[in-house]
């Protein structure tokens, strides 16, 4: 302004203050009363590293008469550290087809009172998942996580309107942050009511008035991350809410009173999708030309529809198309689909050759996250198959159901996990078998006895204390998925790299001389050789004593348990492993010491090594078994107690003494 008068300058900044100021004053009014109520809440004082704690946390629903679904979302956090600053988001979620947001809106109260607003500007709108070609599921955002610090009360509001696809909805009470106060409220027309089951916790009973319904909790304390622990919607409590009118009509597959009803709704939007025309029947013989038996034709058409591309393009996901397969013969024609268009188009090509088998309706993720108690579509996110064989076939993920007979089980979308095997973070789960009035909730198999690393090692010793060796592994079951998976989505130098990294945890300085894989996918295998060196394992003492760890290689899924005391469950998962390590001994030395050999056994696991010398050798052995489960946090002083005597006997030292 070096051209402005000296007085002309002087009078545009008094001016600029005093809209400063008024701007100040605005933008304070602007913060909403609820949020400014919040803001004198008095938490508890939490451990240090609870980055932030929810102070207000409110979801309103309204249902109109005319059918759509008004949403209005409160939300405030205070910031205990600078670590809480990424919670400072402000997230508003809506599909293009049948809703929108109606407004966003944030604020930051700094710890002086003032107040920061965020304009429309501020507003960021992208695609919600970002794997999808296409995708009506889009969120606007808000970040203020560069702009607040230890202290500051991040807030904002969200309206959404949309219209429901079902008459459910859930709410979790918090996340991992601890939340001063929760509340999800329910307003329904005249002649609608509303019930409620309650998972992690005891039940919360809504406060009814006429048809408004208000669910409360409050002073929920912080959920620490822990090794092994649950996910947290398997630790927060939570809600699941189903609401219809008294006109049953009007609740057509809007509202389920139980897994049957769930099932021929879906069956309804499955079945007319299996389409067999000449190309589905021609392709179906192409592909099973030479097999011979019913397992043999059902694993060529399930590595097909396996290697097919996975494309995502949702369209008409509010209308209930994010549930509905697309035609099997346009699948096959375009070469591409979903978990569910891969589905289907196994069915319509199982069927061809009069071989019957049913989509399964699951959650792909956590195993424990479905609940029987609740009959509702929205607990899957994720479809596989159930196909119906004879007695002569027989295979770990084979399961008998009291009205389809003898499934044989599979996921046509994981190109890792061939036919007889299902991805581990399957098994176990609750899955929706869709079949019309003889389908329901059923359990999937766990198939823990083929899921099993076999492990031998030769060791050659010598007088210095380096060694050559081999290792060689076979593994099956899910155990050679995650061998397959690895190996496949890196390059073979990184690949390379990551053998390197696990082989010299075990033995300092060791080196890969060579790498050998076999990949036996049909028949869930596949088999690892390394040959390496190290200069120097064992440590040579007073040129009299050879030292070193009879384990070379550590356990690749090994559990360390530090913490003193523990909150959360502990998740256990099955897996099998035994090795056998074989050490050629140098010449002039004899076994002068061995660790005393471990046995443990307990409900979740047993643990067993061994040793043996004998003409020259040192022959070591263990074997360790886990068995999937969740344990209660009042056990955990067991379960400590095992890992860490594990951890115990394999850093124990073989002693060899010069002769």
């Amino acid at each position: 302004m070096k051209n402005v008068p000296r007085t002309f300058a002087l009078a545009i900044k008094a001016v600029f203050l005093v809209i400063f100021f008024a701007g100040a004053i605005f933008a304070d009014d602007q913060a909403p009363q609820w949020m400014k109520q919040a803001s004198l809440a008095k938490p508890p004082v939490y451990e240090k590293d609870v980055p932030a704690v929810v102070l207000h946390d409110e979801q309103q629903v309204t249902l109109g008469t005319d059918g759509k679904l008004i949403t209005v979302e409160n939300y405030a956090i205070k910031l205990l550290n600078r670590e809480g600053r990424r919670f400072a988001i402000a997230r508003a979620f809506y599909l293009v087809s049948a809703g929108k947001v109606r407004s966003i809106e944030a604020w930051v109260i700094r710890p002086d009172g003032t107040v920061k607003y965020f304009s429309k500007e501020k507003i960021l709108d992208i695609i919600a998942d970002q794997d999808d070609v296409y995708n009506e599921g889009r969120i606007k955002v808000i970040d203020a996580s560069d702009e607040v610090d230890t202290g500051h009360i991040f807030g904002y509001t969200v309206v959404n309107e949309d219209t429901p696809l079902f008459y459910q909805d859930t709410w979790q009470f918090q996340s991992r942050l601890p939340a001063v106060m929760s509340r999800y409220t329910l307003t329904l027309p005249q002649g609608w009511k509303a019930s409620s089951i309650t998972f992690n916790g005891a039940d919360v009973k809504p406060a009814v008035t006429g048809s408004n319904y208000v669910w409360e909790m409050r002073n929920l304390a912080p959920i620490p991350p822990e090794p092994l622990s649950p996910a947290v919607e398997n630790l927060a409590p939570r809600i699941a809410v189903n609401y219809s009118p008294d006109n049953s009509t009007q609740a057509v597959n809007r509202a389920f009173a139980n897994w049957l009803d769930v099932s021929n709704w879906a069956t309804s939007l499955y079945d007319p999708q299996v389409v067999i025309d000449d190309a589905i029947a021609i392709k179906a013989r192409e592909l099973t030309a030479s097999a011979k038996t019913e397992l043999e034709k059902i694993q060529a058409i399930g590595s097909y529809v396996q290697n097919l591309q996975y494309i995502s393009i949702d369209i008409g996901v509010a209308h209930g198309n994010g549930y509905k397969p697309r035609a099997s013969n346009l699948v096959l024609s375009r070469g591409y689909g979903d978990c569910k268009d891969k589905a289907n188009l196994m069915r319509a090509l199982l069927r061809s050759l009069k071989i019957d088998a049913y989509p399964i309706a699951i959650y792909s993720g956590d195993p424990t996250f479905v609940r029987k108690e609740w009959a509702s579509p929205r607990q899957f996110n994720h479809c596989i198959i159930a196909i119906k064989v004879s007695d002569s076939t027989s295979a770990p993920t084979v399961m008998n159901h009291d009205k389809l007979g003898r499934l044989l089980i599979f996921d046509a979308t994981d190109p890792f996990t061939p036919v007889g095997d299902l991805p581990d973070y399957l098994q176990g789960s609750n899955g929706l078998i869709v079949a019309g009035e003889n389908g329901g909730i059923a359990t999937m198999p766990v198939a823990a006895d083929a899921d099993r690393l076999e492990r031998n090692i030769t060791v050659n010793l010598n007088d210095s204390g380096a060694i050559t060796g081999k290792i060689s592994e076979k593994a099956s079951g899910q155990t050679s998925a995650y061998f397959r998976r690895e190996q496949r989505g890196l390059s073979s130098s990184d690949f390379r790299k990551v053998i390197e990294g696990w082989l010299t945890r075990g033995a300092t300085g060791a080196k890969l001389v060579n790498i050998e894989t076999r990949d036996r996918q049909a028949q869930a295998g596949y088999d690892l050789d390394v040959e390496f060196s190290a200069p120097s394992y064992g440590q040579l003492m007073q040129n009299r004593l050879l030292v070193f760890k009879p384990v070379i290689v550590g356990r690749r899924n090994a559990v360390f348990l530090t913490e003193p005391k523990r909150v959360n469950p502990i998740e256990l998962d099955s897996n099998s492993m035994r090795e056998t390590v074989t050490f050629q001994l140098p010449a002039g030395f004899s076994v002068d010491e061995v660790p005393s050999p471990v046995s443990l056994e307990t409900a979740f696991g047993k643990y067993v090594t061994n040793y043996e010398a004998k003409d020259g050798k040192l022959v070591f052995t263990r074997s360790i078994t886990m068995n999937r489960g969740i344990i209660a946090p009042e056990k955990y002083a067991g379960v400590k107690d095992f890992f860490t005597k594990i951890l115990d006997a394999e850093q124990s030292p073989v002693v060899l003494i010069r002769k």
